[in-house]
């Protein structure tokens, strides 16, 4: 079965990306290379093509009511032009998905899923759900190109003509480019000031393009994509989070505010293991599935993501451990053909990131 393609794929490979299979999608890895890439985000503009992501609009009276116990987010105070990072559970509150969902009026949202769990989650959604809430997937209509930097606002008012100042972290507004509607979310995945850009499929190459045109802005790979998250201590689902572990164990525990009676609500404070983040040195890089121990030989769980670190000059990684030895600082990663010493360390990694920065 062939990869899926972005209205942005023929793009890449005119480009020379490196391209491979990802969540069933044919992405682009990188183009130059991941350092220089991830270096480039980190100091000025990157661009990143995100449009095998899942949307689907949720509508209808009663919305409100019903979307909150079909998923983690608190909506209850959720306002018009605010979006919010939350959890699809299962029964016993492991994680089903992660993603974020847009509040555009009393009973008008979108949520934004990952692609690898579109269609699960959209049938979780459509059986949790009445009928009389209308469940739509714009996916093929809708691109979504992230711009991520600490020039990226600098670049987003050249590119649009607007001033965006204004727009706080997690929010967003809905404007036009080119006739065409766009939503702008003050949101990222890179720890840096960015922007999650949302128009027609059809008018995606076009967007991307004139975004380009600013020497600030340079493409950037999911390879870089992944360090720069890691960086940020940012989990990707399928390997920091997935339906066998809950939020609490991945140290997301406060986000669990919503007062509706949602599904997996019990099961989701459970916690038997803990996300752990390891500092390595040098760099040599742990991998999802590494096992991990303490020094003296005791198994204590696995690696969930690890690369080395650009920003930082070293390896590191996330890891389950089991909850009876969350105490320990010091552990030792089995990777292929070696053992890597490994201490505990704090998120984010990376501590310089503009994400938060207040804008004058």
């Amino acid at each position: 079965m062939s990869e899926l393609r972005t209205p942005l794929t023929a793009w890449h490979e005119a480009h020379g990306a490196k391209m491979a299979p990802f969540a069933g999608w044919l992405m682009p890895i990188q183009y130059e290379g991941i350092l220089a890439e991830h270096q480039h985000t980190r100091q000025h503009a990157g661009l990143f093509d995100i449009c095998h992501m899942g949307e689907f609009l949720v509508e209808g009276a009663g919305a409100d009511q019903a979307l909150p116990q079909a998923v983690s987010h608190n909506l209850q105070t959720l306002a018009p032009g605010k979006c919010r990072y939350g959890f699809i559970l299962n029964e016993a509150g492991g994680v089903l998905d992660d993603g974020i969902i847009y509040r555009f009026g009393p009973d008008s949202f979108m949520a934004v899923v990952n692609a690898a769990c579109a269609a699960g989650d959209f049938a979780t959604l459509r059986a949790r759900l009445p009928q009389s809430v209308r469940l739509t997937d714009v996916s093929a209509d809708t691109a979504k190109v992230d711009l991520q930097g600490p020039e990226s606002l600098a670049v987003l008012e050249q590119a649009l003509g607007e001033k965006f100042h204004d727009l706080g972290y997690f929010a967003f507004r809905k404007t036009q480019w080119q006739g065409e509607p766009l939503l702008v979310s003050r949101t990222g995945y890179t720890g840096e000031l960015g922007y999650e850009l949302y128009l027609p499929a059809a008018r995606a190459v076009e967007f991307w393009e004139h975004l380009l045109t600013d020497a600030r802005v340079k493409p950037v790979g999911l390879g870089a994509r992944d360090t720069l998250r890691l960086e940020a201590g940012l989990p990707l689902y399928g390997h920091d989070l997935d339906a066998e572990h809950t939020p609490a164990e991945a140290g997301m525990g406060r986000m669990l505010t919503s007062a509706a009676d949602y599904v997996g609500k019990i099961g989701a404070q459970t916690v038997r293991q803990v996300l752990t983040p390891l500092s390595l040195e040098g760099r040599r890089a742990a991998r999802h599935g590494d096992a991990l121990t303490l020094p003296d030989g005791t198994p204590v769980g696995q690696v969930t993501s690890g690369s080395f670190a650009p920003s930082l000059g070293h390896g590191i990684a996330l890891a389950w451990v089991d909850a009876s030895h969350v105490g320990a600082e010091h552990f030792v990663v089995h990777a292929a053909k070696t053992a890597l010493p490994a201490v505990k360390a704090d998120i984010p990694f990376y501590k310089a990131g503009t994400a938060r920065q207040k804008l004058a």
